[in-house]
């Protein structure tokens, strides 16, 4: 039997543990552990609805922005409050910004090293690389040449910098396999891309106060009140990201399709699919009907089964399960619930083995995240995403309408981009849309409560995926609080049914040629971006082998 453990995982968020039984180079199980109890239901108790959208944010700091608008809409529902039509757009602009940064930002600072070796790139010829970016119409932004000598000089002194601690010698080498001058190319746009995950955060700053953890949208609407000035910088950031992500995300991601077609048959997950729905459309309000609310949304809400047949979401078949988790008792509990009772045991693969919660909807773990909204938007039929997932399934071989085609580790990689288009494009057409509203005479940005005793709950997007707040309010105060975050979602341990949850589900089948750098099991984790940082442990049943490392985000050991 084999073990390995590798504490953390760099390139992602938080405390996460993951451990694998291997049999002939094949995950056979997998349990997926969090690492981190945070207990924010508990802080945010006796507090005002106010307090919490300000509060909660701090769960994230790469996506602070869906929790305070989570929370804003649980209380714009226990207010009674329907926002004004300019606090939609702003709502929709800040929550556009934050997707921008995240999405870039998981893309190529969190995920693009399972597959782009920069050290690689110092064996390219530089001349033949321009020739390869326009022959496959890569993007051209950067001088090559220069990227070409500080990469030597990374090497050189041996600080291989924001490059290290990575696998790159993987399956004794052969794990990653671009050519030289595509590695370089895409060596260029990861760091492009850290200026422009940062230019999105500026728009969200200008929009929020500061960012991380904005302070501008609470509950009623918003309190950021737009200037022509700050209306014309968010129009040239916004045009500037929106242009480079035209250009290079979906074309760098497809480049990798055909060097790493084999993460295309690996990686499905469970097969069915969440999606609260995310950015309020156009017909507001839409009679103050929630689901309706949710289904007009720009990505639309929509619950997705095995056949990818649609339905709309009802809140009581959500509920969460504590039989394997560190929380007292084993019951399940149906939402809205306020129950947060930690119970820290030991950690045991059979018992309990998690801090995350065990979320189902209708019985069954379901999978959370930017292809979840994607297939949803596509069977509700929204324009933009049918038009670009069945361009991106011809590129793929596959049939217009085969969804099937994204279920794997690739997949879901490949698809998120045609959100990150379609969000950039979005947020151009909200600054001019704002600012028609403002020379119509339009001046309103926020609402008063009707109320201030009520319940209501927040069903609304992070770039991870659904994420619910709910809330129970009395006179003024918060009486009761749950929150379920997307990752919940994907890391969810085994159910009470004794199924595993999507990224176990996800990991089981996943080939493992290097025991030691299980590379596939690591692109396939970074496929789903959870919030947490990573431990994996590998066990092989043939070999009884040992193996242990500690990293840091430096590479030090």
């Amino acid at each position: 039997m084999t073990r390995s453990v590798i504490d953390p995982i760099t390139r992602i968020e938080g405390h996460l543990r993951v451990e694998m039984e291997v049999d002939n180079g094949v995950v056979q199980d997998a349990w997926v552990s969090g690492g981190c109890f945070r207990g924010m239901e508990l802080v945010v108790q006796d507090r005002t609805p106010e307090d919490a959208a300000q509060i909660v944010e701090r769960i994230c700091g790469v996506c602070p922005v869906s929790h305070a608008h989570a929370s804003s809409i649980a209380g714009d529902k226990a207010y009674g409050i329907t926002i004004s039509n300019n606090a939609r757009i702003v709502r929709n602009l800040l929550e556009g910004a934050q997707f921008l940064h995240s999405h870039i930002l998981w893309l190529y600072n969190l995920a693009a090293l399972d597959y782009v070796n920069p050290l690689n790139a110092l064996n390219a010829n530089v001349d033949e690389a321009y020739a390869v970016a326009l022959e496959n119409g890569l993007a051209l932004h950067s001088d090559l040449n220069q990227l070409y000598d500080k990469l030597g000089a990374f090497a050189a002194n041996g600080q291989l910098s924001i490059f290290s601690g990575n696998w790159f010698g993987a399956d004794g080498g052969e794990a990653y396999k671009l050519t030289p001058e595509l590695d370089l190319i895409l060596t260029s746009h990861y760091l492009e891309a850290l200026k422009m995950q940062a230019r999105a955060s500026e728009m969200a700053a200008l929009l929020g106060g500061k960012m991380p953890h904005v302070m501008t949208s609470i509950p009623g609407g918003n309190m950021w009140v737009p200037t022509e000035s700050k209306l014309d910088d968010l129009l040239a950031m916004a045009t500037e990201v929106r242009d480079w992500v035209n250009d290079t995300v979906l074309a760098d991601t497809v480049a990798l399709a055909g060097p790493y077609a084999e993460a295309l048959t690996f990686g499905k997950g469970c097969g069915r699919y969440i999606a609260w729905g995310v950015f309020e459309g156009n017909g507001w309000p839409y009679g103050d009907d929630y689901i309706e609310q949710m289904k007009n949304r720009y990505l639309p809400m929509g619950v997705l089964n095995e056949n990818f047949d649609v339905s709309d979401v009802e809140e009581s078949k959500i509920q969460e399960y504590m039989g394997h988790s560190w929380y007292q008792g084993d019951d399940t509990y149906t939402s809205p619930y306020f129950t947060t009772d930690p119970a820290y045991t030991d950690y045991n693969v059979d018992d309990r083995y998690t801090w995350v919660k065990c979320p189902t909807y209708d019985g069954k773990p379901m999978e959370a995240g930017s292809m979840s909204r994607i297939f949803a938007a596509y069977v509700r039929g929204v324009p933009f995403i049918k038009e670009n997932v069945d361009a991106v399934l011809a590129i793929l071989g596959a049939k217009p309408g085969d969804l099937s085609a994204f279920q794997s580790t690739l997949g879901r990689t490949a698809i998120r981009q045609i959100e990150t288009m379609y969000v950039a494009d979005l947020m151009v057409e909200w600054v001019n849309e704002l600012a028609e509203a403002i020379k119509g005479g339009d001046s309103e940005y926020f609402r008063a409560p009707e109320r201030i005793t009520g319940e209501g709950s927040g069903f609304w997007e992070a770039p991870r995926g659904a994420l619910y707040h709910s809330e129970k309010v009395v006179d003024g105060k918060i009486e009761g609080y749950q929150i379920i975050i997307p990752s919940t979602w994907n890391l969810a341990p085994i159910n009470s049914a004794g199924e595993h949850g999507p990224l176990e589900q996800a990991l089981i089948g996943v080939p493992v040629a290097d025991i030691e750098m299980p590379i596939n099991a690591l692109r396939t984790v970074h496929s789903f971006d959870p919030c947490t940082a990573c431990a994996v442990h590998v066990t092989d049943r043939a070999t009884g082998k040992s193996f242990e490392t500690v990293t840091s985000p430096w590479g030090v050991k």
